[in-house]
């Protein structure tokens, strides 16, 4: 339970701010519904059904990677580089695991908390989605994921500079090409197999299928747990490696 310290001071910051909190993690992914759901795709169809249907899923997974990259990363990179409250937690007795496991948890926890408010303001809208236990087990592991991959990207990162690069690089791309407002299967080769290896793509294409009441592809299911593992053990290798310099 080592980890619990760190994830736990983490929610102490939140719960001094909540409502900086709760406006922080909403105000994008509600302008990316109103945007592309209310207004662009208002009308639309796509398979038989409303598009706001198809895309509140894909945002869904959105903001699940925004709010546990971001905060994640931003936080990490200023206490490692700024304010270098990361050594003293480097010193102490506890092992790297603990550090990223929770560092990831509070990735977990802001990822799910902006998906989850999100899904209440689309529903409010008369969105259908067919809400399961797999559903918001596939939501969380997109969280986690990426939350994972914000202490890897800030424990690499030996700027903001770095940070910046990393997010107009991967993070950015990914919000509009990984199948979020559109389907995969609508763009020709190989734009369509370069699009499949994002794994925010796998976790729209899950959320899309489990909301329509489908079963999850388990090839989508799998690699989106091969990214979850990859970028933890990473997160935890970076942290390894700034302990022992």
């Amino acid at each position: 339970m080592n980890f619990y310290p760190i994830f736990w001071k983490e929610m102490m910051l939140i719960r001094k701010k909540p409502w900086r909190f709760f406006a922080s993690s909403l105000v994008m992914p509600v302008l990316y519904l109103v945007t592309f759901g209310w207004g662009l795709g208002r009308g639309m169809n796509i398979g038989g059904g409303r598009y706001l249907e198809f895309v509140l899923p894909g945002i869904l997974a959105l903001s699940a990677m925004n709010n546990s990259f971001g905060p994640v990363s931003t936080s990490l990179n200023i206490s490692k580089l700024y304010t270098k409250t990361i050594e003293e937690v480097l010193v102490s007795p506890v092992s790297p695991w603990d550090i990223a496991l929770g560092r990831t948890l509070t990735g977990l926890v802001r990822g799910m908390f902006s998906a989850l408010t999100l899904l209440c303001v689309g529903l409010a809208s008369g969105v259908h989605v067919h809400m399961t236990v797999h559903f918001f087990s596939i939501l969380a592991l997109t969280a986690f994921c990426f939350g994972a991959a914000g202490v890897a990207a800030a424990m690499v990162a030996h700027s903001h500079e770095d940070m910046s690069n990393f997010n107009s690089f991967f993070i950015i791309p990914m919000s509009f090409l990984a199948g979020t407002f559109f389907s995969p299967d609508s763009m020709p080769e190989p734009i369509r197999s370069f699009i499949l290896v994002y794994p925010l793509t796998h976790a729209s294409l899950l959320l899309r299928s489990l909301s329509a009441g489908n079963s999850p592809a388990m090839g989508s299911l799998l690699v989106l747990a091969a990214y979850t593992v990859m970028f933890f053990y990473l997160a935890v290798g970076m942290v390894k490696r700034s302990a022992r310099s």
